[in-house]
């Protein structure tokens, strides 16, 4: 079992910035890609970025060069840096975990956290 703590929503005017944090606990040695979606009201759940345990990372294209996914793995806690912030980027944003073990793949996924950003 693998449980995320996710952390640092809020509300902030267009142009300002967040960051988000998600902690991992439980059996977070056998986790491979952590990543951060959104979902705002009335549409399906996106991608926002992801990153591979290698720190290679993935960025939806609505996010590129504003956002920036990063993550301590002794700490095991992924970060999501959100500038430029625009009202188009409200929702709330969840944090996932994939953990890997045995040939198994399981997903995990924290509470969520809100996101508003006021034009």
């Amino acid at each position: 079992q693998v449980r995320l703590e996710e952390s640092g929503g809020g509300l902030v005017q267009a142009g300002g910035s967040l960051r988000l944090s998600c902690a991992a606990s439980g059996s977070i040695f056998s986790i491979d890609v952590m990543g951060w979606y959104r979902q705002a009201p009335g549409k399906q759940r996106d991608v926002v970025a992801v990153i591979a345990r290698g720190g290679t990372a993935t960025y939806a294209d609505s996010v590129k060069g504003r956002f920036t996914i990063s993550r301590d793995n002794g700490k095991n806690t992924v970060f999501l840096q959100m500038n430029s912030l625009k009202p188009e980027d409200t929702a709330v944003y969840y944090c996932k975990a994939v953990q890997v073990e045995f040939g198994n793949v399981r997903n995990y996924w924290g509470q969520g956290t809100q996101v508003t950003v006021s034009s």
